[in-house]
């Protein structure tokens, strides 16, 4: 069947989605939970209700062969979901190929708000810390919004001001070249990134889930790639959001 369900708060889930399609042909159900963005402010009780729900709905009426977390936030957060089941996977940041990458020695990881204060980021990077490699946290939940709101496509002057307030004086004071957009919201904003940063480097963790999707021998691919799109909250603006991105499919309420 190929039939993969793809969930995070908001937009996050199409730059995995759209790496998922060009490495293999699925089905593809995406649940936008509006209703409960950011995931980035939750505590982390809170995001565990929300994350075990959803799996546990999106199972129960989709029946996937895979359910994918397309937030680094409760990837990092909750690790025990994801060890304890292998049809669920998460998003977590590319860091040892960060530091095969880096030539200052110096990494930027940009995270959400919850993520950056948190002892599992620190237990994360010292599991993947295999040289010298400096790694600088950024907490970039305000560039999270940019992407949500839609403001990344209508008013490109506060994106540029926003990027350089949150990021300019981090990056250049730590000599990085070398950046990791953990928050699946963020490669939205690569253009502008590579506009005010040309000498960084700025990865997308979406191409190894798609590896890790393709790859999974319990996945038997769909003959065409298909996608439906369902989202909590506000669905009207969400699917204005999506137009502008130039998907015209039709966003259905779903309310788990």
């Amino acid at each position: 069947m190929g039939r993969i369900a793809v969930f995070d708060s908001g937009l996050g889930s199409l730059s995995i989605i759209r790496a998922i399609q060009k490495k293999t042909k699925a089905e593809i159900v995406y649940f936008a939970d509006r209703k409960n963005f950011p995931y980035g402010t939750k505590s982390k009780k809170e995001l565990e209700e929300i994350i075990k729900k959803t799996i546990s709905k999106l199972r129960e009426k989709f029946k996937p062969d895979m359910i994918i977390v397309g937030s680094n936030t409760p990837t990092l957060l909750l690790p025990r979901i994801f060890s304890d089941d292998p049809t669920v996977m998460g998003v977590l940041p590319p860091l040892k190929k960060a530091q095969h990458l880096t030539q200052t020695g110096s990494v930027a990881l940009l995270v959400t708000h919850s993520v950056a204060k948190s002892m599992e980021l620190d237990d994360f990077i010292n599991k993947n810390h295999i040289n010298k490699t400096r790694i600088i946290k950024i907490d970039s939940s305000e560039l999270v919004d940019l992407v949500e709101s839609g403001k990344f496509i209508s008013t490109k002057k506060l994106c540029d001001q926003r990027l350089s307030y949150v990021l300019q004086k981090k990056l250049v004071d730590n000599n990085i070249d070398v950046a990791i957009l953990s928050s699946t919201h963020l490669p939205f904003l690569v253009t502008y990134l590579t506009k005010i940063f040309p000498h960084i480097q700025f990865l997308d963790p979406a191409d190894d889930i798609a590896d890790q999707v393709a790859s999974q021998n319990f996945f038997l691919p769909s003959k065409k790639n298909s996608l439906k799109i369902f989202s909590s909250g506000d669905v009207k603006t969400f699917q204005k959001n999506l137009q502008k991105l130039g998907i015209k499919n039709i966003v259905q309420q779903l309310n788990l």
